[in-house]
């Protein structure tokens, strides 16, 4: 999926808050739902209880004072009524649902279940509340639920719409029956501060917690990825801790031991080649002394040019060698400065070679390392081209050096084959023009041993550019050894 982050640690992170988010709100309606239940049966019992005080109170009082007692108590949401007939339930509706259950519930349990009601849910607002609220003319305080609030669906002034409206008749000792018209608030509709306070709070904790989990986790991996990038710089580089959970132990540990044989594979493998590049110079060196002594000219001219060759190969493999091994401590190195003193050394021959752009700040390299990369790529343009140009392209992350000849170019299929150990490209050039195919391949390795890279590249006007692309890395970097 395209949205999908391309870290493993982002893809966690996904994952966790999503499935968290999708927890807490579902918890959120669980809670609340269950809350509107318990606000609503707990509304319902202190309305119930409210009616049966009245009721009790309407029962011990003469018919004559108990209408002093209405004028008193009656202001909504709670009117009282003494000359209302019973109604039936085609003035409203004796729903079963939740509210008219529980309502009828609770009033029974304050009245007692031998009292005579009569439980309607009605639609819309009573007539009494219509009228408008009498007590509030004896000085009685309206309800906070009814202030602020407009008509919605003919309920009446101060009421919501989220609110049931209720007619209770209930019958007294003497016989007659008195009517109460009520309203059971909705007060679980808002979302209480503390409730939300403690939602987010929890949901904070968690995303916190999981953040540190799962950085805790790819941690490891993250550090065996950059153990892998770097180990093309330096084989020798100090071995990966082996800690965190068991399987990142299990992949560094396992990183290790790749690490180890291969610096033992390096190694012996320098050394060898290293030993019997060296040994070849004796048996070289007594064929030279014995080509001397031949009395044919042209005989001992063409031993003298193969000797020259094999003493030529022998000593480039063992420069090769040299720079696959060298240890050499990353220093400041004055590019700009490198450069002119070896197109010193070069005019001084009587070759050809032009710098182009500046250096702002140094270099932190290897200098030995760098001389030699460059050494090899001025030879090869000045060997096949006839002059070099040097074109440097300084920014802050990067520092490019573009080397160009007029030379006859090469093959593009065999760009990159020309990097490979005694390689040699097509006839122009040839053995002819000297060199043994080694100086590429060690330049390149020079600069990947630095975390960059080397490539060819063909000019459209003729000859090839060689560009030579070096990162700036960190002045705490460790010493790096060339590949």
């Amino acid at each position: 999926m395209r949205l999908a982050p391309r870290s493993l640690f982002g893809r966690l992170i996904l994952i966790l808050l999503s499935g968290l988010i999708l927890a807490q709100l579902a918890t959120t309606y669980i809670n609340l739902t269950e809350r509107d239940q318990l606000l609503y049966r707990a509304g319902g019992m202190r309305l119930a209880q409210q009616i049966s005080d009245i009721v009790k109170l309407l029962d011990s009082l003469p018919a004559a004072e108990r209408r002093k007692v209405v004028a008193v108590f009656s202001a909504p949401p709670l009117t009282v009524s003494l000359d209302r007939p019973l109604v039936r339930s085609r003035d409203g509706t004796a729903d079963s649902d939740f509210a008219h259950s529980v309502f009828s519930t609770v009033l029974r349990f304050a009245l007692g279940q031998d009292a005579q009601i009569n439980v309607l849910r009605l639609e819309g607002a009573p007539e009494s509340f219509r009228a408008g609220p009498r007590g509030a003319q004896q000085g009685m305080p309206m309800m906070p639920m009814m202030q602020g609030r407009g008509r919605e669906r003919g309920m009446g002034r101060g009421f919501p719409a989220e609110g049931n409206f209720f007619t209770v008749q209930i019958a007294l000792h003497d016989g007659s029956w008195v009517t109460f018209d009520s309203y059971l608030s909705p007060q679980a509709a808002a979302v209480p501060l503390r409730l939300a306070l403690t939602l987010l709070i929890l949901l904070g904790s968690v995303i916190a917690l999981s953040l540190v989990a799962v950085r805790w986790v790819t941690g490891p991996l993250s550090e065996l990825a950059t153990a892998a990038e770097k180990l093309g710089e330096d084989i020798n580089r100090p071995p990966l801790p082996e800690t965190g959970p068991s399987e990142a132990q299990r992949a560094a540990r396992a990183f290790n031991t790749m690490q180890r044989r291969l610096s033992r594979f390096i190694a012996d493998r320098t050394r060898i080649f290293t030993a019997m590049s060296h040994d070849l110079k004796t048996p070289i060196t007594r064929l030279r002394l014995r080509a001397e002594m031949l009395e044919d000219e042209d005989l001992r001219a063409k031993f003298a040019k193969d000797l020259a060759d094999m003493e030529a190969m022998v000593t480039q493999t063992l420069d090769f060698m040299r720079d696959a091994s060298t240890q050499e401590l990353v220093q400041p190195v004055d590019a700009m400065a490198l450069l002119e003193s070896m197109q010193t050394d070069y005019q001084d021959t009587g070759s050809k070679v032009e710098i182009a752009g500046a250096v702002a700040q140094p270099y932190r390299g290897r200098p030995l390392a760098l001389r030699r990369c460059l050494t090899n790529l001025l030879d090869n343009a000045i060997r096949y081209g006839g002059g070099a140009t040097v074109k440097v392209e300084d920014a802050a992350d990067r520092l490019t050096i573009r080397v160009l000849d007029d030379g006859p170019g090469i093959a593009e299929a065999e760009l990159e084959q020309a990097f490979e150990p005694f390689f040699r490209a097509d006839a122009s050039r040839s053995r002819d023009t000297g060199g043994t195919g080694l100086g590429l391949g060690i330049a390149r390795n020079i600069a990947r041993a630095h975390g960059g890279e080397l490539v060819l590249r063909n000019r459209p006007e003729g000859g090839l550019e060689a560009i030579l692309s070096l990162p700036r890395i960190s002045a705490t970097k460790a010493p790096v050894a060339a590949a």
